[in-house]
């Protein structure tokens, strides 16, 4: 690693620290109704949705009806996101003539970017309207983050109320997440990007000649406006099929910067929000302070992992050789081992380098991140609703080492607390782990694959991790535009979403009902070693459930290149 980075990376941790912060307060105060900066102009618009729409923001709904309106808002936007897909070729803002996406995959997109994966197994730019990028996929990005932001909120608030079926009203979450938050950031971070470059337009393609007479095409479009929402809602869906590597996406290296504090920005404060909330700040540094402790040892690994020379270089004789297969020259390792670290620590699939490219090692980390849950920090509100789930676990646990009945920030845990816990952990464990089984033994699965190796079953596996983490990130080497891939895929991604937020609002409706037990009877959840055990818990389940699969694959990998050879 140069010298450069080793101030530049302390530097960065510090500024997603400080953003975060301030911003999870911001959003306490958004989140419980206070006034803010932008109340004096949000708040009347707020007020016009709600009539609108006949919302009542005083309603207090139990987890059920909270439950119900959130999973029949999705529904709906997934119905409108596929018809749109499958009508694109007839309505306007389709410059190339487009035509209308097959079925399968439609059926793939629009479970994807509803469940906030944003999943694509096509080139953007080659199969997708400007129409369906800003009315379909443009939208969702929005909606579908501020739908885990709601459900985050209701989380909290089962700990912030006691003796109540109440959890809190989606609609007034889904909206204030969206205007006082997601959107006046877009707008922020749209103008920065374009002012860097990034185009934003509603041109057709730009047909050129080369010098030897070919014919290329420069993509153009409504870029800037879309970049800024799928790295601040951790979406993570590329504008042109090269995501962040595209020099459109990412020209310069402040707009790299710029893309991973985006992507970290609201899910590293909603611990602060967290915080906040329950007027205990102390517990929100503790929880933010596991997650950035597992970034670092993460981050620290991947850095190595990339700078280090690929062995494979001392069997060829080359001296001081960089590993720059799939990176872009213009950005470097260091910035794209950063990268694709913070881009799988959340629900981001966004990726500044070919991630099929990266060395084994490197994919074993992107991997586990995604794999245990995407805690760290995770997705906007859903990262901190898979760290809760550890918490509880871990508690549990604590609870059972010292004799006392388990509990956690005040509240009682019982049998059906820990067999919500355990579901919405383990299910998207046993989905990715059996799928890419199922992929690897069957001919319409294994008949995608460039070769069959030991990269093979990393790219599998990766895929799968990513569909059910919500992350949408892939290795290039498998051709997953097929109706198996797509249906596959699509039916983890919706399963996993569905364990998660289901489990996390019936666990709401379960504890928000308890009593708050006195504070000289809590295990304390603020110090090093409840910040300690919670660590080791993420690990332990990770390495205990994945290792047989991440031997096989990354771990072979690297063992093959040791021997010199090349997959």
């Amino acid at each position: 690693m140069s010298n450069s980075w080793l101030f530049q990376i302390p530097v960065l941790l510090v500024f997603i620290t400080a953003i975060a912060f301030f911003l999870g307060e911001y959003m306490a105060k958004v989140f419980a109704g206070e006034r803010t900066l932008l109340s004096p102009i949000l708040e009347p618009t707020e007020k016009v949705i709600y009539r609108m729409f006949g919302i009542d923001p005083n309603e207090d709904m139990t987890w059920k009806t909270f439950t119900i309106h959130s999973l029949l808002f999705v529904f709906v936007g997934a119905v409108a996101l596929f018809l749109l897909a499958r009508a694109q070729a007839f309505l306007p803002l389709n410059p190339e003539n487009f035509p209308n996406i097959k079925w399968d995959t439609a059926i793939n997109t629009a479970i994807s970017f509803v469940t906030n994966t944003d999943w694509q197994a096509y080139k953007s730019e080659t199969t997708l309207s400007y129409l369906t990028k800003m009315l379909g996929i443009g939208l969702q990005n929005f909606l579908s983050a501020a739908i885990s932001m709601a459900i985050a909120v209701a989380l909290i608030n089962a700990f912030v109320k006691k003796g109540t079926d109440g959890i809190g009203n989606f609609w007034v979450y889904l909206t204030r997440s969206i205007i006082y938050i997601l959107l006046p950031l877009s707008i922020i971070l749209a103008i920065l990007l374009i002012s860097q470059g990034v185009p934003d337009n509603l041109k057709p393609y730009t047909h050129l000649k080369t010098l030897e007479g070919k014919e290329q095409v420069i993509a153009q479009g409504p870029a800037a406006s879309q970049i800024a929402i799928k790295q601040l809602g951790t979406n993570g869906g590329g504008f042109f099929a090269a995501n962040s590597a595209h020099p459109f996406e990412n020209p310069t290296p402040l707009t790299d910067i710029l893309s991973i504090l985006a992507l970290l920005a609201i899910a590293a404060a909603f611990p602060f929000t967290f915080g906040a909330l329950i007027k205990d700040r102390t517990q929100g540094w503790a929880i933010f302070t596991a997650m950035m402790f597992l970034f670092i040892i993460g981050l620290a690994f991947v850095i190595w992992s990339e700078s280090s020379s690929n062995p494979l270089f001392a069997k060829l004789h080359i001296q001081n050789g960089l590993n720059m297969e799939g990176k872009e020259v213009r950005i470097g390792i260091q910035s794209s081992a950063v990268f694709a670290s913070s881009a799988t620590a959340t629900t981001t699939g966004a990726a500044s380098s070919s991630y099929t490219s990266l060395m084994p090692l490197t994919g074993l980390i992107l991997i586990f991140n995604m794999a245990i849950g995407e805690v760290i920090f995770g997705g906007v509100g859903a990262g901190f609703i898979n760290m809760m789930f550890y918490i509880i676990l871990s508690m549990f646990l604590v609870g059972l080492m010292i004799g006392r009945s388990p509990e956690i920030y005040g509240k009682k845990l019982d049998s059906h607390d820990m067999l919500l816990t355990v579901i919405a952990l383990f299910i998207p464990n046993i989905l990715q782990l059996a799928f890419s089984a199922i992929a690897l033994s069957m001919e319409s699965g294994a008949s995608s694959l460039a070769s069959p190796d030991f990269h093979s079953i990393t790219e599998i596996f990766y895929n799968y991790t990513s569909a059910i983490g919500n992350n949408g990130s892939s290795l290039i080497g498998l051709n997953t535009d097929n109706k198996f891939y797509n249906l596959t895929i699509a039916f983890v991604m919706l399963l996993g979403y569905l364990a998660k937020n289901i489990s996390a609002l019936a666990i709401a409706g379960s504890i928000v009902q308890k009593n708050s037990s006195p504070l000289a009877t809590r295990f304390p959840t603020t110090g090093p070693i409840f910040i300690l055990v919670l660590a080791i818990v993420i690990l332990f389940i990770g390495t205990l459930t994945f290792l047989p699969i991440l031997v096989l694959g990354p771990v072979l990998e690297h063992l093959s290149l040791l021997s010199g050879n090349i997959f």
